[in-house]
């Protein structure tokens, strides 16, 4: 039988407790040498400003709301990049060295920084995982027992939740600026909660029978229990993982029994899974979703890879 993705508690607004500021844990890091390789894209910042690297361009785009002009940010990931299955090449190690602050999120989504950075007692650069130990939150299970669905951000008000994090980091790491941190974190944290309550607004429009959908990985289950939608599945249990043919038959039978009128997939992975499962049950196909990456234009910014997202997912289901 297919792996279930429609939570129990799918339809309860999560109670958060009040947001704390975080200390930022610190790790020993040191670029590995690789002989002869170039510079990378994070050169050294402008004067006075605090270098920040992290792994995705979507906290990429959430530092940079916080830092604002005192923070120059890099992200490991391209955009359209692929975070689950990335492989750090010299040129990252560098990038990392460079360093005033880490940023990653942790929860297995990618681990693969942590590797990258080595035990040289000449660093002390900090580290901080946004989705570790957040207050408030209810961890939703992850692909393999025993881990945790790592993609908390796509629930706005854990988003903010992220953006205390940054703020807290931001001023630990350079504290000189920790009064334009905190005024530049309240502002991007109201237009988080405009983005939230817009959200509700339009998937309040689709009628309670169509919330129910497939999609191409597991990324979007704190969407859904946020916001009142049932996933019914998802085409491949984790990125780069082909699923069997026994799997993919019984997420066919389960989408046809539970009336999915749309299967959505994400912009860097290839549509030829989704459009199979289309033909087979006369589902739809979106398949320029966003979460773990931005996008070209106008998919620019972690704002509007929600609004996008939400958008294309009425536009589908309504």
């Amino acid at each position: 039988m297919v792996k279930s993705r429609a939570f129990p508690s799918l339809f309860m607004r999560l109670s958060l407790s009040p947001r704390s500021r975080v200390g930022v844990a610190s790790v020993l890091v040191a670029a590995l040498s690789a002989a002869g390789c170039g510079p990378s894209g994070a050169t050294g910042s402008p004067a006075g400003t605090l270098t920040v690297v992290t792994t995705t361009t979507v906290f990429a785009d959430m530092i940079s709301n916080v830092g604002g002009s005192f923070v120059t940010v890099t992200s490991l990931v391209p955009k359209n990049g692929d975070v689950h299955t990335f492989e750090p090449k010299p040129a990252d190690v560098r990038t990392v060295s460079t360093a005033g602050l880490l940023v990653m999120n942790g929860l297995g989504l990618d681990d693969w920084l942590e590797r990258t950075i080595t035990n040289a007692a000449a660093s002390g650069t900090p580290l901080v995982k946004l989705g570790v130990d957040l207050p408030g939150v209810d961890l939703l299970p992850g692909e393999d027992p025993g881990t945790q669905n790592p993609h908390l951000w796509m629930d706005v008000k854990y988003a903010e939740l992220y953006v205390d994090r940054i703020e807290a980091a931001l001023a630990a790491a350079a504290p000189a600026h920790a009064t334009d941190f905190a005024s530049q974190a309240a502002a991007y944290k109201t237009r988080l909660e405009t983005l939230d309550g817009q959200v509700r607004t339009k998937i309040a429009s689709i009628p309670e029978a169509n919330r129910r959908l497939v999609v191409f990985h597991d990324a979007f289950p704190y969407y859904a229990r946020e916001y009142g939608i049932t996933i019914v599945g998802v085409a491949v249990e984790a990125p780069g993982q082909d699923p069997s043919a026994g799997y993919t038959a019984d997420l066919i039978q389960a989408i046809k029994a539970a009336g999915v009128k749309a299967i959505f997939s994400e912009s860097q992975f290839p549509t030829k899974l989704v459009d199979q499962l289309a033909v087979e049950t006369g589902a739809n196909v979106v398949a320029n979703l966003y979460d773990d990456a931005l996008g070209d234009p106008p998919i620019t910014s972690y704002e509007a890879v929600i609004t996008s997202d939400t958008d294309q997912l009425v536009a589908a289901l309504r």
